[in-house]
Formats: structure tokens, sequence, C-alpha cells
């Protein structure tokens, strides 16, 4: 199988590459406060707005370029080569937006779809709650109609940029005498509104990015809601798939630089290097990652043919995020009491290591558990029997 591009897809990653050549000193980073790397990162929507590289698939009207997915897919894989963060814009733009463009009214659309390409508004995800994140369909969060609007109460939980974000996709329960997914309406909701109180939570990697977001009689008018009344779990699960089409990108430090950093890392007369439970460890990785990366390329020949990609994606997250977490555990062990460094000034690659090796955990977690993953590879990708469903069919107010 060639694995290259063709002509046509090495043309344009030739465009992509000298756009972001051209604009080498506009590329934001990872480093400075928050609020920095806010603003140099809304520089950037912009000027890939004003380029053609924002939103590369959606239409024109929308402020896209009209592109592939593979088109998409190669100008993410440029940006990643030169260290470009994905943080701020890639819940809104890659889940929230496009759930707007699908279920929103037109005075809505033009209002909302094309500030959010050019980095003027951000947006967030309320989905998970405290007893409901793998199992979406818990949702306790409730929403009574009130004349022409809905009150909502409730909390929402681990919610991404919460703190900064402009607009949030909400999804809460309608009717809690239906089956626990057939009772739930979808929402957007305006971050200021009166009610909605933002709590950051502290993450031992020392981020903030996630959230605890309480509604206390909130009040949004009913020509905020998405979809029909009760089918907003179909609504989710269009957002979903929005979410999965966006591809993943490789974290954590690359193969090259992990071996040149193995090779300056001393333990005792050699380097980490030379160490055969390191070289064991790292082949392992090494051969996980290639998979991920072949699987990946499956998901690409889809795209390329304009094809959907399968369950088969939730193989590259679930293995990635445990490389991520073992890979970072070994390289800062290896350190011997210098692992214990975590000042960017004084640790290896500016305490990069650190940070994956305490971020890990929250991968794990994030967009579906480890134990959520194995079900739909099992179930979906295999062809496995489905586990025990006991509530399905009964309603959620019988099932708490």
């Amino acid at each position: 199988m060639d694995f290259s591009d063709t002509p046509q897809e090495a043309d344009y990653r030739a465009r992509a590459q000298a756009f972001l050549d051209a604009h080498a000193i506009d590329l934001p980073s990872l480093s400075g406060t928050e609020d920095e790397r806010l603003e140099r990162q809304r520089k950037w929507q912009a000027i890939k707005a004003g380029n053609g590289f924002a939103c590369i698939t959606w239409a024109p009207e929308w402020g896209g370029a009209g592109g592939t997915a593979l088109e998409a897919v190669i100008f993410r894989e440029e940006e990643a080569r030169r260290g470009v963060p994905d943080a701020f814009f890639g819940i809104g733009l890659g889940l929230c937006v496009p759930t707007i463009i699908r279920y929103a009214t037109d005075a809505q659309k033009e209002s909302l779809v094309a500030r959010a390409v050019r980095g003027e508004q951000i947006w967030c995800q309320l989905f998970s709650e405290p007893a409901a994140g793998s199992d979406l369909a818990g949702v306790r969060a409730r929403a009574v109609q009130d004349g022409d609007d809905w009150v909502i109460n409730g909390q929402k939980v681990w919610t991404s940029g919460a703190h900064y974000a402009d607009y949030g996709l909400i999804i809460a329960r309608s009717d809690p005498d239906q089956p626990k997914h057939k009772g739930l309406t979808m929402f957007f909701v305006k971050m200021d509104s009166p009610g909605i109180e933002v709590r950051p939570i502290h993450q031992m990697s020392g981020g903030m990015e996630f959230n605890e977001v309480f509604f206390n009689d909130v009040r949004i008018p009913d020509e905020q809601r998405l979809g029909e009344v009760g089918e907003g779990w179909k609504v989710a699960i269009f957002a979903l798939m929005n979410e999965r089409v966006q591809g993943g990108k490789e974290r954590g430090v690359p193969a090259a630089e992990t071996i040149a950093l193995a090779r300056r890392t001393p333990t005792g007369d050699a380097t980490l290097a030379d160490d055969g439970s390191f070289r064991a460890a790292f082949a392992d990785w090494y051969v996980r990652t290639r998979g991920v990366q072949l699987t990946r390329y499956r998901t690409l020949t889809a795209m390329s043919r304009g094809q959907t990609p399968g369950p088969e994606a939730s193989i590259g997250k679930l293995v990635t995020a445990f490389e991520l977490q073992e890979m970072s555990r070994l390289l800062v062990e290896a350190q011997g009491p210098y692992g214990l460094v975590d000042d960017p000034a004084l640790s290896m690659l500016q305490a990069e290591v650190h940070h994956d090796l305490l971020h890990a955990p929250g991968i794990r977690i994030a967009g579906g558990t480890d134990e959520i993953l194995r079900n739909i590879i099992a179930e979906r990708v295999l062809g496995l029997p489905k586990g025990p469903q006991p509530d399905k069919g009964t309603a959620f107010s019988e099932t708490r």
C-alpha cells in the first residue's frame, strides 16, 4: 500500500508549508500565561481564516475553504510539525459550531459561525456531570420549560475552557419519565448568563483548564434549543461524531527526540540508551505507535474516498494515551533523584516530560475512558456481544 501523497495532495501540502513558513513569526506556542497564549492563538486563527486555512472542509459561506477532509488533515499535520497547539478553538470548531450549523436557525448561524471561525468567539462543551461522564445519557441537569424559556438547574464537570468561553453547548434532561436516551434536549447558552457559576479545577499537572460549572435557575430562550424536544441524544451523537472525525494528534516527545534524550541521560557508567529495559520499553512503544499510525492511514484512506471513518478510530486514543503515560513515567524515573525537579528552567525538555506524566491520566478519561473505548472496539470493531443493559427502556426517574 502506498502511503505517500498523491500529486494533488503533495501540491496542497507544499502550499500549506509555504503559508506556514511565511507566517513563522505568527505561529503560537505553549509558552507564556494563559491570557498571552489565548491572544496569540486568536491572532493566528484570524490569519488562517483570512487565508483559507481555517475550517478547511467548511463551505465558504461559513468562513471555510470548501476543501477536502484530507486537505484538513494535511494542514493539521504541518501545523503539528511546527509545534502549533490546538487549544482554545478545538472544541468549538471541532464539535460545537458544526452542531450549530446543522441545527440552529439561519439568523443564529449568521451571528455565530463566522465569528467563531475568525477566533472572536470560543465555545465549550457542557456534557459531563459528576454522575454522567462515560455514560453521557445519564445526565441529571434538568431543563424545565417555562413559557418561551427553559430553566436549567444542575452541575457539569470537567468542562474544558468554560472559564474563558463565550458560549457553551449543553445537554439536559427535559423529561425524566422517559428512558434515559429519550428524555434529553440540547441547547446553546451564553456563558455570562445570570445563574452560571464557573469554578476552575486545579490539576496535579499545574494546569487549570478544566472546570465545574453550576447552573442555578439559568433561563434559556426556546430559540436556543437545538433539535426537537427530547431528541438531545441525537444531537449529541452528531456533535460527538464531528469530534471523532477531527482526528487526534501525536502526543508526547517524538521518537527521534526520545532517542536523543536517552543518549544524553546518564545511568551509572553508561546512558539510558544503553539500558536493556529501556530499549525493550522503547521498542514496544515504537511498535504500538507505528500500529496506531498505520490504523490512522486507513482512516485517511476512507476520508480521501469520501467515506466516514469507522469506530476503529477509538484504537488511537486508547493506545496513545496509555503509551504517553508509560513513556513519560519511564523518562522521569530514568533521571533518578533529578526526576523530582520539574522546574522548566532546570529539567529536561523544559519539564515537558513531567507535564506529560501528570497530564496523561486525564487524557485516559477525557473523550471516553479506556473502558468505554474497549467496549466500542469489542462491540463495533470485533463484533462481540453487547454487555447487559438492565436500564434499557426504563424511565430515567426509576433508575436512580
